[in-house]
Parts: C-alpha cells; structure tokens; sequence
C-alpha cells in the first residue's frame, strides 16, 4: 500500500492540478489566466472595493503579483482602480460592470465545479474533509515557518 505521504502529496497535486485546468478554461473565454479566477471572485465579494494589499492577503498572493493581475485585468476593462483622497496608491480595485458579469460567470461554473468534485460525499463528510483540510494547512504552514523538529 502506498504510505500516507505518497497518498497524500499526490492526491494534493492532483486537485491542484486539475482545478487550476479547468480555471484556465473557464479563464480563456476571458483571455485571462487561471489566476485571474481567484481575483475575479475575491474582488466581486466587495462591491465597495478593496485595496491591493487586501487583495494580495485574501488570495494569498505576493503584491507583485497582484499589480501585474489587476494591470491585465484593468486593460481588459474589467477593473479600475479608484483614488481614495486624490490619491491612487492605497487606491480601490473595484470591478466594472464588465468585470461583474464576468465574476458572477466565473462564480456560477466554480459554485458548479466544486458542487460536482464533491459528488458522493454527505455534507458531513464535506464538514469533516474541510476541517481536516484547514488543520492540516495550519501545522504545515507552522512547520514551514518554525521547521520540522529534530
């Protein structure tokens, strides 16, 4: 039998694997990137807006990669950044109504997508599987910042 690390680094590689597919797919209709699915998503929950050092936290990204994402995503129309106080440094990223349309597609085919990948699975056992998963996420960050003990 294949021990638990094998199972469970090749089981991690295969959801990321196969999610970021089918978000570049769902992204190419958009000429976007796979990426651009998280951001499209992230910045439709705030319709007020959110600052770009927000953005980069909540999708767990590095703000160099936030500027190049928005700057394509801005180009294409579906974002623009607003001043707050005359100024565009701790400005808003706030999607347009192009960019709205294109979130809540993008939103449907992922509500879809995951709905689908969790076939067969009660809702306890999603329960189960997404506290198992967090907590696991948790001690490995721990582990990565503090090392594995000797």
């Amino acid at each position: 039998m294949v021990d638990r690390f094998e199972r469970f680094s090749f089981a991690i590689f295969e959801v990321s694997r196969y999610w970021h597919k089918l978000a570049a797919d769902e992204m190419a209709k958009y000429s976007l990137k796979g990426p651009h699915a998280t951001y499209l998503t992230t910045l439709y929950r705030y319709e007020e807006g959110i600052t770009a050092p927000l953005l980069s936290e909540l999708c767990g990204k590095d703000k160099a990669d936030v500027s190049r994402m928005m700057s394509i995503m801005e180009k294409k129309g579906l974002v623009v950044k607003e001043s707050v106080g005359k100024n565009l440094y701790r400005g808003l990223l706030k999607l347009t109504d192009e960019g709205k349309r294109a979130a809540e597609h993008v939103k449907e085919r992922i509500d879809l997508a995951v709905e689908l990948a969790g076939k067969g699975l009660s809702e306890e056992d999603r329960a189960n599987f997404y506290d198992s998963l967090e907590l696991i996420a948790t001690n490995l960050k721990k582990l990565s910042e503090e090392g594995i003990p000797s």
